[in-house]
C-alpha cells in the first residue's frame, strides 16, 4: 500500500494553526470555537518536552469526564497538535475531556514510527496516571486518531508494552478516519523504520486478536492512500476475533474524505473533505461513543 508522503511545510486544509500568545491564555479550558487549551508536558525525552494539549472541563467543574485523545496523521513525519484542535473543541463542548498529543515525527536519520508508537503509549498513560488532575475517567479514554494516527492509536493496544505498575496504554474505544492499518508492504514506511523493525512486526492487520476495544472506522471507496479495502478486510477480522468493529464507506471521496481523486492530491495533500461526508462521520461518532456510555 502507499502511504502519505509530506513535507513538515506543506499547508493541510486539516491543520489549524493557533499561536498560544499570553493575552489569549486566559481563554485556556474554556469550551467554544475560539477555546485554546492548557499546555502540558507529558515526557520528556533527549531534551525534548513532548506535550498534550488539553481542553478540558471549567475549573469550577471537577467531575471526571471520559476523554477522547486525538493523534494527528501526517504520515508519522509531519504534523501536530494543532491540526486537531478544532475535533478537540468540537468534542470539549460536548462534555468530554479532549486532548491532542504531540509525537515524535520521523526524519529518516534517527526517529523512526517506533519512537512515535512509544510516545503514544506514554502520552496514554500519562493521561491515566494523572487522571484526578486532568478530571479524566481513567476507564473512558477513547482515540480519536486519522492516517498515521489511527496507527498509532491501534498500535497503543497491539502492541502494548506492559509496565511493571499496571498501568495500561491500550484505548477503551476508537474512532478512525482513513486509518493505515495494514503496512506490511509499504515501501515508504520501510524507508522510515531504518531496518529496526520490519513492517509486519507494527501492522495492525497482521496481529488482530480477541479483547480488542470497540472501534468504528470511516473510509473513502476512492481512497489510493489508506485503501478502503484493507479497512474492510481488517474490520471482518476484528469482528471474526469476536470484537466491535463499524465501518462506514463513503462512496466518491478519498484519503481523509476528500474530494480531490487525483493520486498526487491524496498522497501529498492539500485536502479538501466533503464537508457533508465530514458531517456524517461526527454524527455516527458520537453515536458510537455514547453507546459506550461518553455522553
Amino acid at each position: 500500500m502507499r502511504l502519505w508522503k509530506r513535507s513538515a511545510a506543506t499547508v493541510c486544509t486539516l491543520a489549524i494553526s493557533v499561536s498560544l500568545m499570553p493575552a489569549a491564555r486566559a481563554r485556556a479550558q474554556e469550551t467554544g470555537p475560539d477555546a485554546l487549551p492548557a499546555i502540558r508536558t507529558y515526557k520528556t525525552i533527549d531534551g525534548v518536552e513532548l506535550k498534550a494539549h488539553v481542553f478540558g472541563p471549567p475549573p469550577r467543574d471537577l467531575a471526571p469526564r471520559p476523554t477522547l485523545v486525538f493523534f494527528h496523521g501526517g504520515g508519522w513525519n509531519a504534523g501536530s497538535p494543532e491540526w486537531a484542535y478544532a475535533r478537540a473543541r468540537r468534542y470539549a463542548a460536548k462534555g468530554l475531556t479532549a486532548i491532542a498529543i504531540q509525537y515524535r515525527l520521523s526524519d529518516f536519520k534517527t526517529i523512526t514510527p517506533l519512537d512515535a508508537m512509544a510516545d503514544t503509549r506514554d502520552a496514554i498513560r500519562w493521561i491515566r496516571t494523572h487522571a484526578k488532575d486532568l478530571r479524566v475517567d481513567p476507564r473512558k479514554v477513547a482515540v480519536y486518531g486519522w492516517s498515521a494516527g489511527g496507527h498509532l492509536g491501534l498500535s497503543a493496544m497491539l502492541f502494548d508494552d506492559v509496565r511493571t505498575d499496571g498501568v495500561s496504554a491500550a484505548p477503551d474505544a476508537l474512532v478512525l478516519l482513513s486509518p493505515a492499518v495494514s503496512v506490511s508492504s509499504s515501501g515508504y514506511l520501510r524507508s522510515l523504520l531504518l531496518g529496526r523493525a520490519e513492517n509486519a512486526a507494527i501492522s495492525p492487520a497482521d496481529h488482530v486478536r480477541a479483547g480488542m476495544p470497540p472501534m468504528i472506522i470511516f473510509s473513502g471507496d476512492q481512497d489510493v492512500v489508506t485503501p478502503n479495502g484493507a479497512a474492510s478486510r481488517f474490520c471482518a477480522a476484528v469482528k471474526g476475533a469476536g470484537g466491535r468493529c463499524e465501518l462506514h464507506v463513503y462512496p466518491g471521496v478519498g484519503h481523509l474524505l476528500t474530494r480531490k481523486l487525483d493520486r498526487e492530491s491524496q498522497e501529498m495533500g492539500p485536502f479538501d473533505p466533503d464537508p457533508a461526508t465530514m458531517a456524517d462521520t461526527f454524527e455516527k461518532a458520537d453515536a458510537f461513543l455514547a453507546t459506550l456510555g461518553y455522553f
